[in-house]
């Protein structure tokens, strides 16, 4: 579960993040979408923790993230557009190094599967400097993944993927979902939050337009099932009607 309650983000005057709530539950995947300076990374880096909200609240998994934030992270994976890697670490010592840090004994039979499922099982000794753009964001997003998170946060995570990559990465968010994980995708392609999530979340101005089920945001703009996202999102992010709680 991921949740947000009277979310606020101010930097100086400026209020980036405006009193947002939501929900992701267990099993569902939720599109952050919105225009650019909408508030979308700035609401991931809240809920994560990687910078404090002003006001409100944030949970991951029941745990509060200001209050309780090692519980909160350790049920977590926050995985950015630009992959953080260290220079001098291999794909098999990046592994055992996060999974150290969430005290993951089994360590080695959980990352083979992981780095086989990201077409990267034979590149577990090579170091960051020799891997593709598309390859160190597939290692960032095993290591968001060894420990079995509860909660999955994606910002733009097909970045330097190819196809191939694409849709395993698809394929990965679709099986993290049925296997309990809540998780939260931000990114621009509309295609592909059309295809993947169950639900919809608009920001504009740091603040919800509208949210719910794929289906509910459909009707609520009175677009029928066969149009593109793209549709419901260029009608939502013009619409002044007041937001939808």
């Amino acid at each position: 579960m991921i949740e947000a309650e009277g979310l606020n983000k101010y930097y100086g005057s400026f209020r980036a993040v405006d009193t947002l709530s939501f929900r992701v539950e267990a099993g569902q995947i939720m599109g952050l979408v919105g225009p650019n300076g909408a508030g979308k990374t700035t609401t991931l880096r809240c809920l994560s923790g990687i910078i404090p909200a002003t006001s409100g609240r944030a949970r991951i998994a029941d745990r509060d993230v200001a209050s309780d934030p090692v519980a909160a992270k350790q049920q977590l994976a926050f995985i950015p557009d630009e992959p953080r890697l260290f220079e001098h670490l291999t794909v098999e010592q990046h592994l055992n190094f996060v999974a150290r840090l969430y005290q993951v004994g089994d360590w080695r039979e959980r990352a083979q599967p992981l780095l086989d499922e990201l077409e990267m099982g034979d590149k577990r000794g090579l170091l960051p400097s020799e891997l593709s753009r598309g390859m160190k964001q597939k290692l960032a997003i095993a290591c968001g993944l060894i420990h079995r998170p509860q909660a999955v946060i994606l910002d733009e995570p097909l970045t330097g993927l190819d196809p191939y990559g694409i849709r395993r990465m698809k394929d990965t968010m679709r099986k993290l979902a049925a296997e309990g994980a809540a998780i939260i995708l931000s990114s621009h392609l509309l295609d592909l939050v059309q295809e993947v999530c169950t639900h919809l979340l608009i920001l504009k101005q740091g603040q919800k337009i509208a949210a719910g089920s794929v289906a509910e945001v459909r009707e609520r703009y009175q677009v029928e099932g066969g149009a593109s996202l793209e549709e419901v999102f260029f009608r939502a992010t013009a619409d002044e009607r007041e937001p939808l709680v």
